[in-house]
């Protein structure tokens, strides 16, 4: 019997689904609009993304995963649908086996409520993977082995710190703050400093150009508009990259605190281990300037940034597809 396999990297800001043999076939945001008198979901992604914002009275697009885990049960189950037929296309008559990534730190209530999500969206089985080492496994790193490896996957909604060996994670952490605590952070930062309101998606546009962790040697600067508090009316202002870099600075330093407390954990051999090979850091939000001389500054091991950060859990993902027995150890729940 025919079956197809796929790998889905369940984010609190973007899905991607993986397919072995054609690798990340969608990366689209996880948005769903939704109609209020009806609670008929309109659209999924993209096209429910552009609608954040701008939407009448009667449509309300929003995120139904929150810092990594279902919100609403419902409006989850009909995203994974629309994701799971839109990467299967013609091959949909098959229910397909899916793994699905979850935060490391996930409750047994989290874990069941994702797989039967993903069940009742038409998966034949569902296999749940911590986070942390699907982004091990999709950077390259040889988790299998009796030696200490770090990685910290910082996303949208969590950032995961693990330390992994030996097929398992021997110290972990996940703190709810990264990449959306990020734009809400710099969001708030303008309101108290320029009396301007801005949206998400204008907070998250400023963290991508000229955000930064540490202070650059060369300023950047963008032109913003958003909506002064005071007249109501709209209004452009310049802002400059080290307001921002102070504007994120108590959300990084939670995050630098998540990193220590996982290295305070990790048992004197595997500690040593990490100091000669470095910290991994994958999830979109290791992107920003500067956050692997951060991670160096405040903890004194060097950082790496995985070499294609953003896609890290979506193929390890797929790499645990193709070699379950490899990564047996590794996989959690099956239903």
């Amino acid at each position: 019997m025919f079956t197809k396999k796929l790998g889905i990297d369940l984010g609190t800001t973007n899905t991607l689904v993986f397919v072995p043999n054609r690798g990340v076939v969608i990366n689209e945001p996880s948005v769903v609009a939704v109609s209020v008198d009806d609670n008929r979901v309109l659209a999924v992604g993209n096209s429910a993304k552009e609608m954040i914002g701008r939407t009448p009275e009667t449509i309300v697009a929003y995120r139904p995963l929150k810092d990594g885990v279902i919100a609403d049960y419902r409006v989850t189950e009909a995203m994974l649908r629309y994701f799971i037929d839109k990467s299967l296309g013609r091959m949909r008559m098959f229910q397909p086996e899916v793994m699905i990534s979850v935060p490391a730190g996930v409750t047994s209530t989290e874990r069941r409520a994702v797989v039967e999500a993903a069940t009742k969206a038409g998966a034949k089985a569902a296999y749940v993977v911590k986070e942390p080492v699907l982004a091990a496994i999709g950077a390259g790193i040889p988790i299998n082995e009796p030696s200490g490896h770090m990685i910290v996957d910082i996303g949208g909604g969590t950032t995961d710190v693990a330390v992994i060996s030996l097929g398992g994670i021997v110290a972990s952490t996940s703190v709810k703050v990264a990449g959306n605590k990020l734009d809400q952070a710099i969001a708030d930062y303008i309101k108290r400093n320029y009396n301007l309101a801005i949206g998400d998606r204008t907070a998250e546009d400023i963290k991508i150009a000229i955000g930064s962790a540490v202070p650059l040697s060369e300023e950047l600067s963008m032109e913003i508009k958003g909506r002064d508090l005071m007249s109501g009316l709209p209004r452009v202002i310049e802002i400059r990259s080290p307001e921002i870099t102070e504007a994120v600075s108590n959300e990084l330093s939670e995050i630098i605190q998540a990193i220590k407390q996982v290295l305070h954990q990790t048992p004197p051999e595997l500690a040593a281990d990490i100091m000669e090979r470095g910290i991994v850091m994958s999830g979109g939000t290791s992107l920003l300037r500067g956050i692997d001389e951060l991670v160096f500054q405040e903890t004194g091991v060097i950082a790496h940034i995985a070499q294609n950060p953003l896609l890290s859990v979506a193929n390890g993902t797929g790499i645990a597809l193709e070699h379950l027995d490899v990564y047996k150890r590794s996989i959690m729940t099956k239903r």
